[in-house]
């Protein structure tokens, strides 16, 4: 519970934003950039005390539920219904909901009235060895008070979803054991979004970049384009991606996020010149510079600049030198997610339902590499996927899991013989299978 004179809701500036066990490291990263000068959105905070505190008022059962048994499973399965339900359905208890709403009003006057953006902020994600990439919830473009409220109702409620109490279920913890922050913000009118990598295990950095708001490449519903950075920060190349649609768009839609279908040069035309990548990159540095280790990015830019949003620990591993058997076979290029070198039987599916055919030790080979398919990583030698990117929310699992993944492999799915022996490059991004 919070001390006698614990605020509930602050801004980004605070120094409490900064304490990670006080606000989740999604927020307390994104400040601690902002302290340094890096440029970051506005907003403020609402600390995982606040959590507790409305979570306290459903007066129900919080026993940490522990274990993998049948009992154990069922009875944990109710608690984290009864508590979801409650935290979406029942008010926010006033002392956090009358400095909620002040800190709002104010953000929205000091913004013009710009959409809202509520993400959760988690005490266990965005931590070395637990991201959590994607598995948590965002909401964009809310523009009335009952949204916006109920947007942070639901990421508290997050903390209690299937995917997260069977990950804790399975790592013996509980949701009980943990607590939610939440990172309020104005919409960003993004021009272009994407994500970086400070270190690749060539010695580069990497930006990916998309028309719009980002969650096309967090979603793997686009190939970006891939701009690679010495170490040092000179622009060594930039590859235009397939960019048919864009989340938002320049256009800043209203209501929210508005899906736009490209066509035409755009899809092709790089979002950044070599200027506005070499000036991310500076910052990609910094941002390594300051959490002390190789970090993930994600950011967008305005007419104003750019804006970063989130900073994350980076999981790499060095290259393998694949076994020379392989170096005969047909191959095609990606994407890499960053990690590892599997072999399995390719399984080539081209939709969610199909899923259920993969089978341990398979490389899984796709279209879309989005989130639905972090449930079956665990049991994959691999995954290859026709769109996505090397900076997209499953790359980032993927990473954190050791798990080869090669993504924006064009007609993957067509030139891959289902059931062929396979091998996948998360390194070097190249995909090869027997002839």
């Amino acid at each position: 519970m919070k001390g006698p004179m614990e605020h509930l809701v602050f801004p980004m500036t605070d120094k409490a934003a900064l304490d990670l066990d006080r606000v989740g490291p999604k927020a307390g990263n994104l400040a601690a950039l902002g302290r340094v000068g890096l440029p970051i959105p506005d907003g403020f905070c609402i600390s995982a005390s606040a959590y507790r505190v409305q979570l306290a008022s459903l007066g129900l059962d919080l026993t940490p539920r522990r274990g993998t048994d049948d009992a154990e499973v069922m009875a944990a399965r109710k608690q984290a219904i009864a508590i979801r339900l409650g935290l979406l359905s029942k008010p926010i208890v006033p002392e956090i909901l009358d400095p909620l709403l002040e800190a709002w009003r104010a953000m929205l006057e000091r913004t013009n009235g710009a959409p809202t953006v509520v993400r959760s902020s988690s005490l266990v994600e965005d931590r070395f060895g637990s991201s959590f990439a994607g598995q948590f919830e965002s909401y964009l473009g809310l523009d009335n008070e009952a949204d916006f409220l109920t947007a942070v109702r639901a990421c508290w409620a997050a903390l209690w979803s299937p995917r997260i109490l069977r990950y804790m279920m399975n790592h013996d913890a509980s949701p009980a054991d943990t607590a939610m922050g939440v990172l309020v913000q104005p919409l960003v009118a993004a021009r272009a979004s994407g994500g970086g990598l400070s270190r690749t295990a060539d010695g580069e950095m990497l930006l990916s970049a998309t028309w719009g708001l980002g969650s096309a490449i967090a979603q793997g519903e686009v190939v970006p384009d891939r701009y690679a950075l010495s170490e040092g920060g000179t622009l060594l190349s930039s590859e235009a991606g397939r960019k048919n649609h864009s989340v938002g768009c320049q256009h800043h839609h209203k209501g929210g996020e508005g899906t736009q279908v490209l066509s035409g040069d755009v899809v092709w035309e790089l979002c950044l010149d070599d200027v506005q990548a070499v000036e991310l990159g500076g910052y990609l540095k910094k941002a390594e510079e300051l959490m002390g280790m190789p970090v993930e990015i994600e950011w967008s830019m305005d007419d104003a600049g750019f804006k970063l949003l989130q900073s994350r620990p980076l999981h790499m591993e060095p290259a393998q030198v694949p076994d020379e058997i392989w170096l005969s076979h047909p191959k095609l290029n990606g994407q890499p997610a960053g990690v590892g070198w599997g072999t399995g039987r390719a399984c080539v599916v081209n939709c969610e339902c199909e899923l259920s055919r993969v089978g341990p030790g398979d490389i899984l080979v796709t279209k879309v590499a989005g989130p639905a398919l972090s449930r079956i990583l665990t049991r994959v030698a691999g995954v290859v996927a026709e769109l996505g990117g090397s900076t997209s929310h499953l790359a980032s699992l993927a990473r954190e899991r050791g798990i080869p993944m090669v993504l924006g492999v064009r007609n993957a799915t067509q030139r891959i013989p289902d059931g062929k022996h396979t091998a996948v490059d998360g390194v070097a991004g190249i995909v090869r299978w027997m002839a």
